[in-house]
C-alpha cells in the first residue's frame, strides 16, 4: 500500500509530531488520492469520501503522538480512514432497512435449490482481476444491502483480517463471518446471469 521510503516517511512522521504545518501539507498532498480511493469505496459518494478523509487526516495529525514506528504509517492511516468513513455509514444504516433475502438463492420445498449454482462462490479480489467483471462487480457490490457491502468490502477489497473488520464494525468475528457468507452468496445470485453467460 505505501511505496514512500521508510526514511522519508520516518522524517515525515517526526515533522508532524513536531506540529510543522508544512508537514501536514505534505501528507496531505502524499496520501491524499489512495486514502480517498479507500473512503470512496465504502461511502460511494464523493464529497462524503473528501469529508471522511478530511475528518481521517485531522485525527490522525491529533493521534500522531500514539503513532507506533515500529509499524507501517500508511497501514495505520488506512484503519482511521476506514474508521471514520464507517462512522459516515452509521447514519445511513439507520434509514436504510433493505433486507439481504432477496438477493440470495432460493429453495424448493425439498430443499433443493431453484436454479442451480453455475460457478463456485469467488472472492471479491478473483474477480477484480478479470478486467471485463470490474464495473460489474463494483454496480453489483453496490447493490447488496448497506451492512453486507460494507463487510464484503473491507474483507475482500480492502483486505481487513476477520478480527479486524469486527473491531472497526463493533461487532464479533462470528456476525462477520456470517455477514460475509451471506454477502457473497447475494454476489453470486446477483452475478449469476452473467458469469453463465445469459447476459453476455
Amino acid at each position: 500500500m505505501n511505496d514512500v521510503p521508510a526514511e522519508d516517511e520516518q522524517q515525515l512522521i517526526e515533522r508532524l509530531r513536531g506540529g510543522e504545518r508544512e508537514a501536514f501539507e505534505m501528507f496531505v498532498r502524499r496520501y491524499c488520492n489512495p486514502m480517498y480511493y479507500v473512503a470512496r469505496r465504502i461511502l460511494r459518494h464523493d464529497d462524503d469520501a473528501r469529508e471522511a478523509m478530511q475528518e481521517a487526516f485531522l485525527s490522525a495529525f491529533r493521534k500522531i503522538q500514539q503513532f507506533d514506528a515500529r509499524s507501517q504509517f500508511s497501514t495505520w492511516l488506512h484503519r482511521i480512514v476506514v474508521n471514520a468513513s464507517l462512522k459516515k455509514l452509521q447514519v445511513r444504516e439507520r434509514r436504510e432497512k433493505r433486507t439481504i433475502d432477496a438477493f440470495l438463492p432460493t429453495f424448493t420445498d425439498d430443499d433443493h435449490h431453484r436454479i442451480e449454482p453455475r460457478c463456485p462462490i469467488l472472492s471479491s479480489e478473483e474477480l477484480a482481476q478479470r478486467n471485463e467483471l470490474k464495473e460489474l462487480l463494483h454496480q453489483k457490490i453496490n447493490e447488496l444491502p448497506e451492512i453486507y457491502r460494507t463487510v464484503l468490502l473491507l474483507r475482500d477489497i480492502e483486505g481487513l483480517d476477520t478480527e479486524e473488520t469486527a473491531q472497526s464494525l463493533q461487532t464479533t468475528t462470528d456476525v462477520v463471518k456470517t455477514r460475509l457468507h451471506r454477502a457473497r452468496q447475494a454476489l453470486r445470485t446477483l452475478l449469476e446471469p452473467w458469469l453463465s453467460g445469459d447476459q453476455l
